[in-house]
């Protein structure tokens, strides 16, 4: 894996961590626990199978295992994994999708992706009082 860190390691939240916020990094970053928000990087973001991502996700590449709710924009390759489960609206050059993924998704691709600058954002979900 390509990283951009001068450490040789990825940056990466793990199985038993939750973060709500904005992420920004230079550097490649792996997803094993759950992200409430939004990840931007010019390296590649990979969802591991236990992994969440509940926001959006800008990236050069991204191989995804696990769950994603929200939008992705990835400038290169998107490969889902059998195990992911893929919601909202996606942008890329080139998908790859191996038997057993779930793309439930608005997907725009080619030369055409690289035209979209961002994605609109998701809408919140909230709850209903009476």
């Amino acid at each position: 894996m390509k990283n951009l860190d001068t450490n040789g390691q990825y940056s990466r939240i793990e199985n038993s961590t939750t973060i709500k916020g904005e992420i920004i990094s230079e550097g490649d970053f792996r997803v094993d626990g759950i992200l409430e928000g939004t990840i931007k990087t010019a390296g590649r973001v990979i969802v591991g199978k236990d992994g969440k991502i509940l926001g959006g996700v800008s990236c050069q590449n991204a191989d995804v295992e696990g769950k994603i709710k929200g939008n992705l924009f990835v400038e290169e390759n998107l490969t889902l994994k059998p195990t992911c489960i893929i919601e909202g609206d996606v942008a890329t050059k080139r998908l790859i999708v191996e038997s057993g993924a779930t793309f439930n998704a608005t997907c725009t691709m080619g030369d055409a992706a690289s035209d979209v600058k961002s994605l609109p954002k998701q809408e919140e979900e909230h709850e209903k009082t009476a």
